[in-house]
């Protein structure tokens, strides 16, 4: 088994779905109901942590035996609204991303053969039962996918920089945004990209997210988390970003059909993630 000092924690952000209680349907909703009233409920660093801690044991669980019972939980508008963190669906969906994320030999060590397959067969048993089955949260290594900023505006970002002088206090940067605006923006930028360039990998994953927010309840809520990320990013570089400003600002630029415009917000976003890009080819 490789030490945990070899082993990269990669940096990570988060899409997530927030849906009212009345989405789920009994006795799910009680459960979320009761959990929503805790005084005290686990963070994504807890999240974070329990899934490292299955990679420490011989031979490592790649995938949890058991669903979670946990939740992200916001009040919006006076609803309660939760977002499942559905750890085990996750990790199977994970696996081809690790697979192709790492060299064999990493992989290897760090995920046996033997055990990968078993997971993908577990999965793809359980698939057969839950044909349904989507995961509340995406996530995305090293990265915020441009297609994400296409679902926020400038005016939802909630920055606050942290102290870091204890736990809990580390810099926050996210978007919260409620679903009809999500998926009324979807649209839009989706017909601009296609008057435009009509394909490529943009339109893909526009396409492919705008699909799973159709699977969720109207009233629901979207947040966009920088999550790990804060910290692959200086503190000058956080409070100066405003990428889905950027984004919204190429978007309409080539509505109007003004590509020099479009390129310049492109390359903006592109300088600005470079620093993140070093730092994972540094790892």
């Amino acid at each position: 088994m490789p030490k945990v000092s070899s082993v990269t924690v990669p940096y990570a952000a988060y899409l997530r779905v927030y849906e009212p209680l009345a989405a789920f349907p009994e006795p799910e909703r009680g459960h979320w109901a009761r959990y929503a009233r805790r005084p005290h409920r686990p963070t994504y660093q807890d999240e974070l942590r329990r899934s490292l801690a299955d990679l420490l044991p011989t031979p490592p669980v790649p995938v949890p035996v058991h669903e979670s019972g946990d939740a992200f939980v916001i009040e919006a508008d006076g609803v309660v609204c939760v977002c499942p963190w559905r750890t085990r669906l996750r990790g199977w969906q994970a696996l081809p991303q690790v697979a192709a994320e790492l060299s064999q030999p990493v992989l290897d060590a760090v995920l046996p053969p033997v055990l990968r397959r078993e997971a993908a067969q577990d999965y793809e048993r359980w698939l057969a039962r839950n044909p349904d089955a989507r995961p509340w949260i995406r996530t995305a290594t090293w990265q915020v996918p441009i297609n994400w900023f296409v679902l926020v505006e400038d005016g939802e970002r909630e920055y606050e920089k942290g102290s870091g002088a204890r736990e809990g206090s580390a810099p926050l940067l996210r978007y919260r945004t409620p679903m009809v605006q999500a998926r009324r923006r979807v649209a839009r930028g989706l017909r601009a990209l296609k008057d435009a360039i009509e394909e490529g990998p943009l339109i893909d994953g526009l396409l492919d997210v705008g699909r799973w927010l159709e699977e969720f309840h109207p009233r629901s809520f979207v947040e966009l988390d920088y999550g790990g990320l804060v910290h692959a990013l200086r503190a000058d570089e956080l409070e100066d970003d405003h990428s889905a400003a950027d984004v919204a600002e190429g978007i309409d630029a080539l509505r109007r059909g003004d590509g020099g415009a479009a390129a310049e917000a492109y390359g903006r976003l592109v300088e600005r993630w470079r620093a993140v890009r070093d730092l994972r080819s540094a790892n």
